[in-house]
Formats: structure tokens, C-alpha cells, sequence
């Protein structure tokens, strides 16, 4: 149990014999005392990621039509799957399904300017493809490129630009609701479904949806994005929504979930075993949830700070400590009307984290920019952060 956990942190600190000063005895007390919500993520978590991939493996297995994208996993992402959650008790499951094309079709991502979530054109043409050479190894496969159009119709299912897609460019919506739809027409296959009641949520550009396991009446709430990746690199075209601006069904937007998973992940394997860094960033995330501040922006900070303080500096006797340094940096980055996105020309980016070409070499975006443009925006958001 958690106290138990605790007291063995305790004790591993105190046999590193160390002296503790004051502030470090205070941080220890303080972190002990605060009542930290009780929810066994990391079960829940594993939970999710099993339905949701017994779920896929099923619509693979199932689904009539091979030209639709292929599915073949889902990458957990978000706080939940990362270790924390601002809204622990109302916990949200976040994963990102990759979206391959099918045989006969290939992606080709139209970029705009990389790291802006307000880009308005950035889009995936699909393109067909000549399959005549590889016709003997698909049994009744026919080339979309150089047969007939009668002959496709009666012979073959429609291609994927004739079903998800608007004019040649793969459209968010019209995925979102095929997906959904698989999930209805599908679920009752998937393994240990019966111990679940599945509703699916009203959504345009995700799958939401509300698991019940029928036996403790626990519920899960399941958000399901999509993405097409970027070469080979971490960071992902999604179904999210642009920031401040009407998103096109046919955009699609830079995403950095997947790549900061990896962050904190890496980070995780550094770290001793009693580090307190993930609780550092709830309490902050959970004090912040009705101010100015969003979640993103103090988790923008966190990583920052990740990043040049070591793993060691985050133990529970530096608690106080760390807590005041995000703070700290985040009055640095108002009183500077400036906070530089982690992702997006940040020079020290860990090798771990493979970025395109056009992020490691731009110039840092600033999330701040608002701030610099807007001096009545700058005015509150100081008074929010004292209020803080």
C-alpha cells in the first residue's frame, strides 16, 4: 500500500547517510502529509491497452474491406499513461492509433509550418499505386491504377480515396466515424468484452469512448486519436484539434504525444526509485486547473526543468525545492512574455527523441507569443500567477 511504499522511501533515503538540513526535513514531511489520490494506474492503464488491443486486432481480423487503413497498434500517450493525471479521479485513457495505408495506396504527407497548432494546411494526399507486378501475390487484387472502373466496381471494394477520403486528401471525420463504427459492429469479438458495456461518445475527430466493467461498475473513459507519423521520427499528423482557429475535416495536426511519452519514459529509467518527480507535476497541474495556466503549460515547464536538473535532484527531500523552481521559471517565462515550446528548436533535445529535420533546425516557437502581443493578456496572467 501507498504508506508502505512510503516508509520504504524513508528509510532507502536515510541509509544513504546523508545530512538532511532543515528545508530537506521539511520537504519530506510535507510530501509524507499530502494526501495523494489513490487510483492504481499503472492496472487500469494495462487494462486499456489490452482491450483497446484485442479491439484492433479484431477490426484486422474482421473487417470486409482491405482497403481502409491498417491499424496495427496503438501507442499509449497522455498524463495517465505517463504516471500522473491533474484529474486523477476522472482519469482519462489516451492512446494514438498510427494509420498505415493500405496495399494499393500510399501516404503523402503536405506539411505546413511545422510546430504551429493554428496551421491550417497541413493534410494527407493519398495516392494510388501500380500493383499490376504484385497482382500474383494478392489473391484477386486488382490494380486500381489500370483496370477498367467497371471491372473494380463489380470485382473489388472501394478504394480508400472513394471512402475516407475528400477529394485526394484522407479526411479526419470520415475516419474518426468509420472507426467508430468498427467499434460498434465489432466489439462483441473482442476477448472479455462481456465484462464491459461499451458506449460510444459523440465525437468528430476521435473515438470517445465510456467502458462500465459490469461487475464493480467502474467506468474507463477511452479517448483514441489518430495520426500518421512523420518519416520515422516521434512526432505524428493527428486528429487533434488546431488551437484558436476552425480545423478543416481534411487537416491534420502537428502532435508531440508520442515523444513526450518517450521524454518521461527515459527520464523514468534514470531515476531513482523513490524520485518524486511525476508528483511534483500533479500537485502543480492540480492547483493550476482553474487558473489562466493550462495543463500543457506547466507540463511545457516541467519538461524544461527535466531537462537540466538531473534525476538525482528529484527526490522527496527535494520536494520544496523543485516546486519552487517551477515556479521560478514560470514567473521567468511571463515577466519575458516567453516560454520556448520543448519540442520545436529546442537545442538540447535528448538523443532519445528523434524529431524531423525541419524542428531540430528552426528557431523556438513561443507559447508565449500571446503574452508578447496582448499587454492586458500579460497583465492577468501576472495576476493569475501571484494569485498562485
Amino acid at each position: 500500500s501507498e504508506p508502505v511504499e512510503e516508509e520504504e522511501e524513508e528509510e532507502e533515503e536515510e541509509s544513504e547517510g546523508e545530512d538532511f538540513d532543515d528545508a530537506g526535513d521539511k520537504s519530506r514531511r510535507i510530501a509524507k502529509r499530502i494526501q495523494w489520490p489513490v487510483q492504481n494506474l499503472d492496472y487500469r492503464s494495462q487494462v486499456v491497452q489490452d482491450l483497446v488491443g484485442n479491439l484492433l486486432y479484431v477490426i484486422h481480423m474482421y473487417l470486409s474491406n482491405p482497403f481502409f487503413p491498417v491499424v496495427p497498434s496503438a501507442i499509449k500517450v497522455g498524463s495517465t499513461f505517463e504516471g500522473w493525471s491533474p484529474r486523477e479521479d476522472d482519469a482519462v485513457y489516451r492512446l494514438l492509433v498510427p494509420l498505415k495505408p493500405p496495399r494499393g495506396h500510399i501516404f503523402h504527407l503536405e506539411l505546413g509550418t511545422p510546430g504551429e497548432m493554428s496551421v491550417s494546411d497541413s493534410r494527407v494526399r493519398v495516392e494510388l499505386v501500380c500493383t499490376c507486378g504484385r497482382e500474383q501475390l494478392v489473391e484477386n487484387m486488382l490494380c486500381f491504377l489500370h483496370h477498367p472502373q467497371e471491372e473494380l466496381r463489380r470485382i473489388q471494394d472501394p478504394s480508400l480515396l472513394d471512402t475516407l477520403c475528400t477529394g485526394p486528401y484522407l479526411d479526419v471525420q470520415k475516419t474518426a466515424q468509420w472507426f467508430q463504427d468498427c467499434v460498434s459492429s465489432f466489439w462483441s469479438f473482442v476477448p472479455r468484452a462481456r465484462r464491459y458495456k461499451v458506449n460510444v461518445l459523440p465525437s468528430e475527430r476521435f473515438c470517445k469512448l465510456l467502458l462500465l466493467r459490469k461487475a464493480s461498475r467502474r467506468t474507463f473513459f477511452i479517448e483514441i486519436m489518430f495520426g500518421v507519423q512523420q518519416g520515422d521520427s516521434d512526432i505524428f499528423l493527428s486528429s487533434q484539434r488546431a488551437q484558436h482557429v476552425f480545423t478543416q475535416s481534411t487537416t491534420w495536426v502537428d502532435s508531440y504525444v508520442v515523444a513526450e511519452m518517450k521524454f518521461f519514459r527515459n527520464f523514468a529509467r534514470q531515476c531513482p526509485p523513490n524520485s518524486f518527480h511525476l508528483k511534483c507535476l500533479q500537485l502543480c497541474a492540480r492547483i493550476t486547473l482553474d487558473s489562466a495556466f493550462s495543463t500543457y503549460t506547466l507540463k511545457t515547464v516541467f519538461m524544461h526543468l527535466l531537462n537540466t536538473r538531473p534525476p538525482s535532484a528529484w527526490r522527496r527531500r527535494h520536494f520544496l525545492l523543485r516546486l519552487q523552481d517551477i515556479m521560478m521559471y514560470l514567473r521567468a517565462c511571463l515577466m519575458e512574455r516567453r516560454l520556448d515550446d520543448f519540442f520545436f528548436g529546442n537545442k538540447n533535445m535528448p538523443q532519445e527523441i528523434l524529431l524531423p529535420p525541419a524542428f531540430e533546425m528552426a528557431e523556438p516557437l513561443n507559447l508565449f507569443q500571446h503574452l508578447a502581443q496582448d499587454p492586458v493578456a500579460h497583465a492577468e496572467a501576472l495576476h493569475e500567477f501571484n494569485k498562485l
